[in-house]
C-alpha cells in the first residue's frame, strides 16, 4: 500500500473534472492536484462525442427548455439560465484559447446553426409563441423565424425533401450556435494540467472507499481489474475531493455517507444513434435540427437531425433512442441501479418509480424497437431517408436524478445538480443535460461553495477569464452583446453571422 497527499482529488477523467482541475490550477498553480479515472483514458464515458449530442446547449433550438404552461404562456427562464451558463463556458475556452492552452477552436468547437422544427397546425402555433416571446429577450433577439418552405429549405435541405407541400411547417434559427466535440476539448485540457509540475493523472483507478478524516478525506483506490490486496490499493489523502464520474457519481457519493448525499437515487436512460454512412448524404445538411419529443419520452430522448464533428471528422446523427438499462455507465454493471438502492433514498425511489411508470413503460419499449421503426420515426424529419444509409450506434447512458420532495417524499428530475459537504471538503455533480455545456458555470459555483476562503484572492484572475456571470448575461443586454461578441470572434463561430 502507498499513501499520497494532495490538495485536490478529482475522481472521473470526464469535461467536469477536466474543467474544474483547469481552473484549480489557472487560479492556483502551487495546487497539488490528481485525477483518477476508472477507465484507460480519459473522456472514453460520457464525455466522448460518440457519447452525447455535442450540442452546445444554448437554449436556441431545444423546445424542452421552453415548456408551455397550463395556461398557454410560453416559460422561458430555464432556456435564459442555459443560455447565459453556455456563453460562461465561452468565455472560458476563449480565455484559455487565447493563453494557448487550448489548441485551434475548431478542434473542438465548430459553428453549426441551431434550429428548431416542427409540423402541425398546433406546434406551429407553439414554435410561432415560442419565437415571438424569446426574441424579445437581448440573449434571443437574433432568433429567426419562417412559416415558408422555401426558406425553411435553404436551412434544413433534407428536412424539406419530399415533404408534402400542404403540410403547415415552422422552423427557427440562430446562425452561429455550435457544435462541441467535448471528449477533443478535455482531452486537450488534460493534456495542458499534464504539462504543470502539480498535476497528476492516474487511469486504471477505482475508487473503494471514502473516508473522511481531520484534513479532508482519505480515499482508497484499487487498480481496475485486480483483485483487491493491500499491496496494490494506493491511498489519497485529500483536502478537498470531487465526484465528477458521470453516472458513476453518485455511488461514489454514498461511499461517502455524507449527510448531504440522503434521500438522492438515480434513474439510468440509454440512448442510441441512427449513424448516417453516405457521405453525400451527410454533405447536404449543416445545423442541428431539433424537433418536440414524443409524448411520454424523457427531455433527452428530443429528437434532433444532427451534424456533429468528431475527431475532426464530419458525422450525421439522429435520434437519440432511449432505453432503459440498471447501468449507470456504458462500461458499467447491471447491478449499478439495484445497488444503489438504500436506506437513506428507499423511499425517495419507490415513490418516483410509481410516479413514473408511463416513463420506464415507454423506455422499455424502445429497447424493443426494431430499425423499421426508427427508420420511420427519422423519416418524419427526413422523408426521404434511406434505410440503407443508416446504422444503429450505442450511445451514452445518463443517470437521472431522483431526490427528496416535501409533497410527495421523491421525485424525478431531468437536469444537473450540484451536491455539497457542510464542510465544503467534497462536492458532487449529479444528473444529465445541459451537463457537458455548462460545466464552467457549474464549476464556479463549485468554487464559491467550497473555495470560499480563496476567492477574495482569486477574484481578479477569474474575472479576467470569466468577465460576466450567467446573472449578469440574463439582465444586461450592453454586457451580453460585448460578451458575445468577443467569444463568438475568438471561438471562430462568427463566420455566418
Amino acid at each position: 500500500m502507498t499513501q499520497t497527499n494532495v490538495d485536490i482529488l478529482l475522481v472521473g477523467g470526464g469535461i467536469m473534472s477536466a474543467t474544474l482541475g483547469t481552473m484549480l490550477m489557472q487560479l492556483d498553480p502551487t495546487l497539488k492536484v490528481l485525477m483518477v479515472e476508472r477507465l484507460d483514458a480519459v473522456a472514453h464515458e460520457s464525455t466522448d462525442g460518440w457519447n452525447n449530442a455535442g450540442t452546445g446547449h444554448a437554449g436556441y433550438c431545444e423546445l424542452n427548455y421552453t415548456p408551455q404552461a397550463a395556461d398557454g404562456r410560453i416559460q422561458i427562464q430555464r432556456a435564459l439560465n442555459i443560455n447565459a451558463a453556455f456563453e460562461v463556458s465561452l468565455q472560458f475556452w476563449s480565455a484559455l484559447v487565447e493563453q494557448g492552452w487550448l489548441e485551434s477552436p475548431e478542434t473542438f468547437i465548430n459553428a453549426t446553426p441551431h434550429d428548431s422544427f416542427v409540423w402541425g397546425e398546433a406546434d406551429v402555433a407553439f414554435l410561432r409563441q415560442r419565437h415571438a416571446v424569446l426574441s424579445q429577450h437581448h440573449l434571443f433577439k437574433d432568433m429567426q423565424y419562417s412559416e415558408d418552405p422555401d426558406v425553411i429549405r435553404q436551412w434544413m435541405p433534407l428536412v424539406m425533401q419530399g415533404r408534402d407541400p400542404a403540410q403547415a411547417v415552422a422552423a427557427t434559427r440562430i446562425p452561429y450556435g455550435s457544435d462541441v466535440d467535448f471528449g477533443s476539448l478535455t482531452r486537450q485540457m488534460v493534456a495542458a494540467l499534464q504539462t504543470q509540475a502539480g498535476f497528476e493523472l492516474r487511469t486504471g483507478q477505482v475508487v473503494s472507499k471514502l473516508t473522511r478524516n481531520n484534513s479532508g478525506w482519505q480515499v482508497t483506490l484499487q487498480p481496475r481489474g485486480i483483485s483487491k490486496s493491500k499491496k496494490t490499493q494506493r491511498v489519497v489523502n485529500s483536502r478537498f475531493v470531487f465526484l465528477g464520474a458521470g453516472g458513476g457519481a453518485l455511488p461514489l457519493l454514498q461511499k461517502s455517507a455524507i449527510p448531504e448525499s440522503r434521500g438522492y437515487g438515480g434513474f439510468p436512460v440509454s440512448g442510441q444513434w441512427l449513424v448516417c454512412t453516405n457521405p453525400a448524404v451527410v454533405r447536404q445538411h449543416q445545423a442541428k435540427v431539433y424537433g418536440k419529443a414524443a409524448v411520454g419520452a424523457p427531455p433527452m430522448s428530443v429528437p434532433h437531425l444532427d451534424t456533429r464533428i468528431i475527431n475532426g471528422e464530419p458525422a450525421l446523427l439522429f435520434g437519440p433512442y432511449a432505453g432503459f438499462t440498471t447501468r449507470f455507465l456504458k462500461q458499467g454493471s447491471m447491478l449499478d441501479l439495484p445497488g444503489s438502492v438504500k436506506r437513506s433514498n428507499l423511499k425517495q425511489m419507490v415513490v418516483a418509480g410509481k410516479d413514473n411508470m408511463d416513463l420506464t413503460r415507454y423506455l422499455v419499449s424502445e429497447v424493443f424497437q426494431r430499425q423499421k421503426t426508427r427508420v420511420a420515426t427519422l423519416r418524419q424529419f427526413y422523408p426521404q431517408a434511406d434505410a440503407a444509409d443508416w446504422t444503429l450506434m450505442k450511445a451514452g447512458q445518463r443517470v437521472q436524478i431522483i431526490k427528496h420532495c416535501d409533497n410527495k417524499g421523491g421525485k424525478l428530475e431531468f437536469g444537473t445538480e450540484l451536491v455539497t459537504s457542510n464542510d465544503g471538503s467534497l462536492a458532487a455533480l449529479l444528473g444529465a443535460s445541459p451537463g457537458a455545456s455548462t460545466a464552467v458555470d457549474a464549476m464556479l459555483q463549485l468554487l464559491e461553495r467550497c473555495f470560499a476562503s480563496s476567492m477574495p484572492a482569486w477574484q481578479s484572475r477569474l474575472d479576467a477569464m470569466i468577465p460576466a456571470r450567467s446573472r449578469v448575461l440574463v439582465e444586461d443586454a450592453a454586457v451580453a452583446q460585448a460578451v458575445r461578441h468577443r467569444v463568438l470572434s475568438c471561438l471562430k463561430l462568427d463566420s455566418d453571422r
